[in-house]
Order: structure tokens, then sequence, then C-alpha cells
């Protein structure tokens, strides 16, 4: 049985290692197309920022861990294409040469290429697999996207070379707030845009702003409903090496464009599936250009298979989707290399749940908002509450502001998002919400969790218990909906 993966990040990492796991008599082929085999894309702001001291500390596994497992690594190879008649992958080696390589069984991992919006002056590589590329302002200029170790490196050469003091953050997600945090960090003043009315667009506008007054704390100068339409070198005596034009929007509607000058801009304003080579070979894709998949991880073509970021997500309340996630890719790419062996496994599905760091503050969501929510056919409202993270008599006490979604028709638990102070333990709560939801639990059996308790961290009725008993005092739902399960025991204890 020989196993070819296609992708060295999360997804055919983990399908080799699956494979080498359960049968280690396998021959199992890694195709990776750069020299960076297993390395933490989601840990590059922390090397950035300087917290990650040096650049192959963001290695899963080192080389040797990986060539370790038995697993063979074909480094600075590009898949070209897939001839799925004759079961062979088309290569190309970093120096030009083509060469294939027999398959039984094939896990395509490709992942996801940066989302390049379309600003003027902003070069485009474009699709490795494909011309598509746009002239501009690039790495050379200071001008960066963010998606590799080699993006990473490019943003450090220019770090080092020109010494900026100034950079612009475009997009204010996941990524883009952990660098402007990075770059902070650095001593670099930082002016962050997002064409969202809040930062943070994932979690609802009120919690977005508690993200905003973190990030303006901190010195970041944040600019929302704004967006970039140009990139240019700045004219002599400005105050930085480039100048961003955007165009700013007020809640009345009125626009009005400004500049920026930097002497770094960094565009990080998303990501799109890398389905190309499937789509070649004859994939059917979803959304978003997703390759459709089933639970089995099972593209439709004989003995291919696909996770990660470049195939659908299946939602545990949503269905079919694309939500492109580090957690997800590990799991469905475990799926794909036990199925690949003959396995039976499925992919259990999402549900969203994120969490990230923004100087002291932790934002995490889980599940659906509400407008999400109702455009899936479920009767949502939401609550918000401000409990306490632990006791207050405890020195410390910071609020958690969470805000709860539940299905007023059933009462079950369809989302939650959590703002509060690191230290607060903000991801576990969050984990909390997700095992509920996961396990379709109502709102208002949340109540019955016997969860830990001690005043320096916690309260007799914790925090995600706490908002969930505000939303079910603000609907007031039938009491046969208010519980899942019945409880265990009449025993009560004071």
């Amino acid at each position: 049985m020989h196993i070819v993966a296609i992708g060295g990040s999360d997804a055919g990492i983990s399908a080799a290692l699956r494979a080498r796991e359960l049968d280690p008599s396998a021959d199992v082929t890694v195709v990776v197309a750069d020299a960076y085999p297993n390395f933490s894309i989601c840990g590059i702001p922390y090397y950035v920022s300087g917290e990650v001291t040096h650049w192959r500390n963001l290695a899963h596994r080192t080389h040797a861990d990986l060539e370790a497992t038995g697993m063979n690594l074909r480094l600075d190879t590009l898949a070209t294409g897939i001839d799925v008649t004759g079961h062979r992958l088309a290569l190309r080696a970093a120096d030009g040469t083509e060469s294939e390589l027999p398959y039984d069984k094939l896990v395509v991992g490709t992942g996801a290429l940066p989302a390049v919006p379309p600003i003027a002056g902003l070069a485009d590589p474009g699709d490795p697999l494909t011309v598509g590329a746009r002239d501009g302002l690039g790495p050379a200029d200071g001008v960066h996207l963010l998606h590799s170790m080699g993006d990473t490196f490019a943003v450090m050469d220019t770090l080092t070379r020109h010494s900026p003091t100034s950079a612009i953050v475009v997009g204010a997600g996941y990524i883009g707030l952990e660098m402007a945090e990075g770059l902070t960090t650095r001593g670099i003043q930082v002016t962050q845009i997002e064409m969202a009315d809040e930062v943070l667009p994932t979690v609802d506008p009120a919690l977005g702003a508690l993200v905003a007054a973190e990030l303006a704390a901190h010195g970041v100068e944040v600019l929302t409903r704004t967006s970039v339409q140009g990139i240019a070198r700045a004219e002599p005596g400005a105050t930085g090496r480039l100048r961003v034009e955007a165009a700013t929007t007020t809640p009345d509607g009125t626009t009005t464009t400004l500049n920026r000058y930097a002497d770094l801009v960094l565009v990080v304003t998303g990501v799109r599936p890398d389905s190309r080579l499937a789509a070649a070979a004859g994939a059917t894709l979803g959304p978003r250009g997703a390759i459709v998949v089933n639970e089995r991880m099972e593209t439709g073509l004989p003995d291919v298979y696909a996770a990660g970021d470049c195939v659908i997500t299946h939602h545990r309340l949503l269905g079919t989707t694309w939500l492109p996630l580090g957690t997800t890719a590990h799991k469905q790419g475990r799926v794909a290399g036990e199925n690949a062996l003959g396995g039976d496994r499925a992919f259990a599905g999402s549900l969203g749940t994120q969490v990230v760091k923004i100087f002291e503050a932790v934002a995490a969501r889980t599940g659906l908002r509400e407008h999400e929510a109702l455009a899936a056919g479920y009767t949502p409202a939401t609550s918000q509450a401000s409990p306490d993270d632990h006791k207050a008599y405890y020195p410390g006490a910071q609020p958690i502001t969470i805000r709860v979604t539940g299905d007023t028709s059933s009462g079950r638990l369809l989302g939650a998002q959590l703002v509060g102070r690191r230290g607060s333990e903000v991801a576990k709560r969050v984990d909390t919400y997700a095992t509920a939801i996961f396990h379709g639990m109502t709102v208002d059996a949340l109540a019955d969790l016997d969860l830990s308790y001690t005043p320096p961290l916690g309260s007799p009725w914790d925090a995600v218990q706490m908002a969930a008993q505000t939303w079910v005092r603000d609907h007031q739902l039938p009491t046969q909906h208010r519980h899942s399960t019945p409880p265990a025991s009449s025993h009560s204890i004071a």
C-alpha cells in the first residue's frame, strides 16, 4: 500500500502520521511545496513579535522527527497534476525537473492561498498552478501578504533591513489582530484598517468594540468601516515609505478619502481554498470553491481523499459550509489517513470554535451568532451578561462579557461569544459551550453541569452558567424545553 499526501501542513501531515501509526508497514510519502513541513502557521505572529525566538521553534515536529515515523518527505516539490485513472501524481521539483509518483491512495491537503483584495498597486502572486499574478508593490517594497513561512521570512527581512517605525495592517481578523500586537510589541506604531463595522468581524460588534478598545489602549490606531483603495510609494518627505489611500464611511453613510503613511504594509484579508489541483482532476467544488468531500473525506474520485483548508466543512449546525481552521484540518487529515488504509472513520463536524489573544484581552466564539442561526432556519435569540471570572471578594476578579445564542423553539444552545481578560480562562470556558453544543444540550441544561469551583478561579455558578441563566430568564421557555436530560439525583448540597 503506497499512500501519498499532498501538503506539508496540518491535514497532509496528520494523514501521513495516522497511516503510519495504524500500519507501520505502509509506504507513505508526503509531497511538500516548500521546505517547511509541519510548521505552525498560527505561530507566525509570535515569531515576528520576538516572543518565539527562532523560526525553527515553529515546527510541530522537526524534519528528523517526521522521517523517524517512517514517512518519506519530498520537499520543495510542487504537485502539478493528478492522473486519476493511472493513479499517478505529476511533480515538479524546485529546479524544474518533472517526474511522476505512483500511488494506491491519495490525500489532497493543498490548503489555502491568501485572498488578495483588488487594491490598486498591490502585487498578487497568484496561484502557483496558474498564471494569475498581478504586478504591483510587494515584499521588496515593504508590502506583504502573510500566509507561509516564505512570507514570514520576507516580513522579517523588511524588519531587519529597514527598521520600520510605522506599519499599516489591512484586515482585523485573527491574524491581523495578532500581527498588530506583534508589531506593536516590536516598538512599531501600527494603524489597523478594517472594512467591517468593527474589528474581529467573526463576533458581534458589541464584542468587537471591546477588542478595538484594547488595541487603542496599546497605541494602535483603529480605522473601521474603512476600505483600502490603493497602495503606492510615498512622496519625498512623507512620514513613511508607503502611502495607503482609503475610503472611510461614517454610520450615516458619508464617505471620505484619507491617506495614511507607513514604512511597512501588511495585507491579511483572509484566505481562499487552493482546490485547483483536485478540480483539474475532476473533483466537484462546493462553497467558496472548496473541494466537496463526504464525512469520510472522500472526494468521489477513485482512491482520492481530501482534507484541510481546501475542502468544504461539515458543520454540526449549518450542514455544508467552508470554515478553514487548523483544528479542523488536523481532525480531517487524521480521518483521511485512517480511511486511506481501509478504515471507516467519519469526521464528526465542526462548530467553528475559535479564540484569539489581543494584548491582555481574549476573544472567543463557538457555534452560531444570531444572524447565522436565523439564516439556517432556527428561531434564535441572544442575551448578554458580564459575570466575573471568579468570586469578587478574591482580589483580581474581572468581568467576562458573554453573549449566548439559543433557539427559542427548542431551547437548544446554538452559540456563544466571549471577551475577557487574559487569565480569565476564556479559552476553556468557550470550550465548555462548544462541548454543550456538540452534544445538543439546551441552554438551561448548562446549569446542571458539575463544574469546578474555588474562589480564586470561579464561582459556585460558573460564568458560563450565569450567562446561560440570563438567557433563560430573558426568554422564559416552557419547562419541557429547558432540560435536555433529567437530573441524576433529587438530592442537593447547600
